[in-house]
């Protein structure tokens, strides 16, 4: 009878290893892989850093993992070659390619940033700046076609500039060397994001004089999209990432540039925290960071209007073209 007795217990114990290890194994394989390529490393896209921190993606049940694939060219190829299952990147790649007439086109379902997040900066600090004092000046400029010299170049035809006749314009030089080739003494004038804006002006390279930004108005600016096939296959996937992101985005509205430096500050671990604190604010005073995920058509249509001002359209894209809102619109739903 002793015996009948500790086998059972041995059974037992056995039972209760072999599930609390399959538990420990369900738990880990519910959770979803879902692999981003954000376009650059910026404070600009400091509610993506927050989701990831604060643990919003994991408590919807989704593993993320985070790579930079600097420049939207580099980061569209590797969505494209499913490299990446989302890209954080401008919607006007979205749009080159839906007008390549892909058979798998690209599709925005979640607005991160909605204002440009280039600043302009000059070699010596000019609190009288005046946007004519670009004449004449040599101005190392983004990569054609893409979004920051786009809105650059809206910037500067609303101040009756002319970019390509006005301005020595440098725009030979990949999107990862700017700041260097910069720092280097290249060019007079330069478009940064932030933190280099604010580095190069805490190590005397360079001091902000204006805001692109606010120049060039609301647009979808930085959105993060994926496969209409990848969209199909994995529903509830998406979901799931917009309803993370969204968190992500009121908890940035609530809290203060210190704060939301705290949360950041391992994705910027070369950074003083006194620059991440003022990028952060920069961004937020200019209402840089979309408040909710969806992707609104005025603001859509400002971005045509700018991609038309570069001469870069063949034609318009309508809003509901490539851009889907109904997994933004029911993470609004979920989250209140």
């Amino acid at each position: 009878m002793g015996k009948r007795v500790w086998m059972a217990l041995l059974l037992s114990v056995v039972l209760l290893t072999t599930a609390a290890l399959s538990g420990c194994g369900n738990g880990s394989s519910e959770k979803t892989k879902v692999t981003i390529g954000e376009v650059t490393r910026s404070l600009f896209y400091a509610p993506q850093y927050v989701a990831l921190a604060k643990g919003f993606f994991k408590d919807e049940g989704l593993d993320v993992e985070l790579t930079t694939t600097a420049g939207g060219d580099k980061t569209m190829t590797a969505l494209l070659s499913g490299v990446i299952d989302v890209a954080l990147v401008g919607s006007e790649t979205s749009i080159y390619v839906y007008q390549q007439g892909a058979d798998d086109p690209v599709i925005n379902f979640a607005q991160l940033t909605q204002t440009d997040g280039t600043f302009l900066v000059a070699r010596k600090a000019d609190d009288g700046f005046d946007w004519n004092k670009l004449k004449g000046t040599v101005f190392l400029g983004q990569r054609k076609g893409g979004m920051p010299q786009m809105a650059g170049e809206f910037a500067l035809k609303k101040h009756g500039i002319d970019p390509h006749n006005d301005l020595e314009l440098i725009q030979n030089i990949d999107f990862a060397n700017i700041s260097a080739a910069y720092a280097s003494g290249t060019g007079e004038y330069v478009q940064l994001f932030e933190p280099t804006a604010s580095i190069f002006e805490k190590e005397g390279k360079g001091h902000v004089v204006a805001s692109f930004g606010v120049e060039s108005g609301h647009l979808p600016y930085t959105v993060f999209m994926t496969k209409q096939s990848f969209i199909k296959k994995n529903k509830t996937t998406v979901q799931k990432f917009t309803n993370a992101v969204h968190k992500a985005q009121l908890w940035v509205a609530e809290n203060n540039a210190e704060t939301i430096a705290d949360a950041v500050l391992p994705y910027f671990d070369n950074v003083d925290r006194d620059i991440l604190i003022s990028s952060i604010d920069r961004y937020k005073q200019q209402g840089s960071y979309a408040s909710d995920p969806i992707i609104d058509e005025a603001e859509w249509n400002n971005l045509l209007d700018v991609m038309t001002t570069a001469g870069e359209l063949k034609a318009r894209t309508e809003h509901k073209a490539i851009v889907d809102n109904t997994f933004a619109e029911k993470s609004i739903e979920s989250v209140k």
